[in-house]
């Protein structure tokens, strides 16, 4: 399995254990759900089918046309069943379902790449029976915890006296992305250049979702490099020579295939703010710069603040997810022209904001600081960890 990684997650699908429901694991491909279910769960007592392979698909298959205690026996009578790339197969949640539903021992835990339709129907099927798990690729936090000179004994204090270290690392983090197999890869251009050509979009052309495959990778050069930026569908629209629709679409099957997501506008006074805006932000920042063939590492090209905005949205995005998207995630634009690149409204309601600049040293907007009465916290690459970790 090659080098392992320690994930947040193993906590969660821990606990996860002594529950009696349905465990799902989502994320993109390649960020390491099958690595961590099989660290997890490597005993012989638990058994791996993989549904992109087509004799495993077999075996669940005959497996369930038996009366359930005999499918399982049939499988091994594992402990813990895992069905990997579950979406696959669109009877999976028909089949899981009704062992679940007349109790059976064996612990289920379906694998899905995607959030497409398959995925969506199976889990709906499975609701009140199912614990759902969101896996990205590493947040920094993982990250920093699989270097040699890291220790989780350090206080904040000690961390400083690294200071070095984690900007070196957030600078390799920003350039390549944080896929776990680009932190252990001596060759990381190789790596995500096959990543975005090969397997991205491995499910929605698979399923023929995408009738032009050019075109969607278009889509996606266009997007990287307006990340972080207000995106105007209908200017995508007239560049790629496509109707609105289909840009929508597209747009849409890329947030479900996990590999960008968007941010609204906050607003709670439409006549003042920009309320119906959306930014594009690229779950990592490693597959934006290999779309546009840029893994330039000096901290002086000209895209550095729009990289480190991203990539400090999509590590609350993904610590979002991971806890189970309880907060909601939002821009601030007024009509004036002032900006907050952050907002994050708790569950309980509460407000904070963030501007998220790679150098500057204090917060410039003081347009929502007097509207909302919340102060806005700059984040730069020296408070980072002191902020997020």
């Amino acid at each position: 399995m090659g080098t392992y990684i320690k994930r947040l997650a193993e906590a969660k699908i821990k606990s996860w254990f002594e529950s009696n429901k349905i465990l799902l694991v989502l994320g993109a491909r390649q960020v390491g759900k099958t690595t961590l279910l099989k660290h997890i769960f490597h005993s012989a007592s638990s058994q791996f089918l993989n549904l992109d392979i087509e004799i495993d698909k077999r075996r669940l298959l005959a497996a369930s046309s038996l009366p359930p205690s005999d499918a399982l026996i049939s499988l091994g009578k594992p402990k813990v069943l895992v069905i990997d790339e579950a979406q696959r197969l669109p009877e999976v949640g028909r089949i899981v379902k009704g062992w679940y539903d007349v109790g059976v021992k064996t612990k289920i835990v379906l694998s899905g790449s995607s959030s497409l339709d398959l995925l969506d129907r199976f889990a709906e099927s499975l609701a009140g029976r199912n614990v759902k798990v969101f896996l990205s690729s590493l947040v920094f936090q993982e990250v920093l915890s699989a270097q040699t000179w890291y220790s989780v004994k350090f206080g904040q204090k000690q961390l400083e006296n690294f200071s070095d270290q984690i900007n070196s690392l957030i600078l390799l983090n920003l350039v390549f992305g944080s896929y776990p197999e680009v932190i252990t890869s001596a060759d990381k251009i190789q790596y995500l250049t096959n990543l975005t050509s090969d397997y991205l979009l491995k499910d929605v052309l698979q399923l023929g979702l995408v009738k032009n495959p050019t075109l969607i990778h278009k889509l996606l050069s266009l997007l990287a490099y307006q990340s972080g930026s207000v995106v105007s569908v209908n200017e995508l629209s007239n560049s790629l020579n496509v109707s609105r629709q289909t840009i929508e679409r597209y747009l849409d099957l890329l947030e479900r295939t996990y590999v960008i997501f968007r941010l609204s506008s906050y607003s709670t006074n439409p006549r003042k703010e920009i309320a119906k805006s959306q930014k594009v932000y690229f779950w990592d920042t490693g597959v934006r710069n290999a779309l546009i063939g840029e893994f330039n590492l000096n901290l002086l090209r000209s895209d550095i603040g729009q990289l480190w905005e991203n990539w400090v949205v999509a590590e609350f995005a993904k610590k979002n997810t991971l806890a189970g998207s309880t907060d909601k995630l939002y821009f601030w634009r007024s009509r004036s022209g002032s900006e907050v690149d952050l907002v994050v409204k708790k569950y309980d309601g509460t407000l904070l904001a963030y501007e998220i600049k790679w150098t500057s040293s204090k917060a410039l907007t003081k347009a929502f600081t007097s509207q909302y009465h919340v102060p806005v916290t700059l984040i730069n690459k020296n408070n980072f960890v002191r902020i997020l970790i």
